[in-house]
């Protein structure tokens, strides 16, 4: 154990000397935040949407169909018939469905007599892209309901949708900070870690450590470690900026749990990413691979997480890469505590898939971490 806080002590040390690493670490993504606030937008797909039908009248039924048509041609939603209200309130905090829409009881019998009636949807304002999206589609499927339609009485016709934003209103810029923190943990499991590790490959200091009693554990487990501590911290102070600067100020909304809470994600993430990174570049002997690797893996594992396009939208393969991406379950963590207010509970799924794969990730970079010249 001596040995190994020697590594920490040792690669803490070699990156306090680098400032222009630290800066770089907490300016790219800032940078990042102001560039994709303002210009990344998309045709979105298959959002899913609970729908409960508590009227199940001709005029309900007609609803249902324009939204299955709209499922079936622009494919802009994916529709689950939910029975239950508890149940598709709780997939909506935790991010299972993006909107839920309910067809209350009488909806028709209004819609014949009075000429006029309601539908509640209740909607994930914390993905405002989604949200707008879901609002127009649900409007073009109630925009034909009134068809050969002839009411009883002579009054103003129309279906009036009561919209419900479940969480306090956020800004596209504002929903940008999740993956702003997550590719500052990117930035610094790339700069620490392994990387140190490349470079003293490149300048021939390795040796002075291999000569060591130092075991393969000993050397992954304190780099590591080191990566860490140092990560955690750059990106704390990147979730800072980024609230300052788009006007959300965490600090009065997040709970000391909450809190906590965050540190847990992004400490886990960074595990996951530094175990990942020492498989991929742990065999590394230039640092010149070290910079086309992290670009690349930069892009292939951001923006396929979620944190500027909905999951769902992307193309089936893609999809299924999110699915056994690490970002991805660390942007819809972050989302869920820093947004919607939910507990560890809601994000029980994303801390799981975490832990397992920095284990397994780190794990396999210790086996195969070469030891010798």
């Amino acid at each position: 154990m001596r040995r190994m806080f020697a590594i920490i002590e040792r690669d803490l040390r070699k990156f306090l000397r680098n400032p222009l690493v630290m800066a770089v670490s907490i300016v790219m993504p800032i940078i990042y935040l102001l560039i994709l606030g303002n210009s990344f937008l998309g045709e979105l797909k298959n959002l899913p949407i609970a729908v409960i039908d508590r009227d199940g009248g001709v005029y309900a039924e007609r609803v249902l169909k324009n939204l299955e048509a709209i499922e079936r041609g622009p494919s802009t939603i994916a529709i689950y018939r939910v029975s239950s209200e508890g149940e598709a309130m709780r997939g909506l905090k935790e991010g299972v469905f993006k909107a839920v829409v309910i067809l209350p009881q009488g909806f028709s019998k209004h819609l014949v007599k009075r000429g006029r009636t309601e539908v509640g949807l209740f909607i994930d304002n914390s993905d405002v892209v989604s949200a707008n999206t879901l609002r127009t589609a649900l409007l073009s499927a109630l925009g034909s309901v009134e068809r050969d339609f002839i009411a009883v009485r002579e009054r103003t016709h129309g279906v009036r949708v009561r919209t419900v934003e479940v969480h306090p209103k956020i800004d596209y810029d504002q929903t940008l900070i999740p993956g702003v923190v997550i590719m500052a943990i990117f930035l610094g499991a790339l700069t620490t870690g392994v990387f140190n590790i490349v470079m003293d490959r490149f300048l021939g200091t390795d040796e002075s450590i291999l000569l060591t009693p130092l075991t393969k554990t000993d050397i992954v487990g304190g780099l590591v470690v080191s990566g860490l501590i140092i990560t955690t911290l750059l990106a704390l102070v990147v979730l800072g900026l980024s609230s300052l600067i788009s006007g959300i100020y965490l600090w009065k909304t997040l709970t000391l749990g909450g809190f906590i809470g965050v540190v847990f994600i992004v400490m886990l993430s960074t595990l996951s990413l530094q175990g990942l990174l020492f498989i991929i570049l742990g065999r590394a002997d230039h640092p010149r691979v070290v910079g086309v690797l992290g670009g690349f893996l930069n892009v292939i594992l951001f923006f396929p997480s979620g944190a500027v396009y909905p999951v769902e939208s992307f193309p089936y393969l893609l999809r299924l890469f999110a699915w056994v991406n690490p970002e991805t379950y660390s942007v819809h963590a972050l989302k869920t505590v820093l947004f919607k207010g939910a507990g560890l509970n809601a994000i029980k799924g994303d801390i799981l898939f975490l832990a397992v794969f920095a284990l397994v990730s780190i794990a396999i970079a210790t086996l195969t971490f070469k030891r010798e010249l």
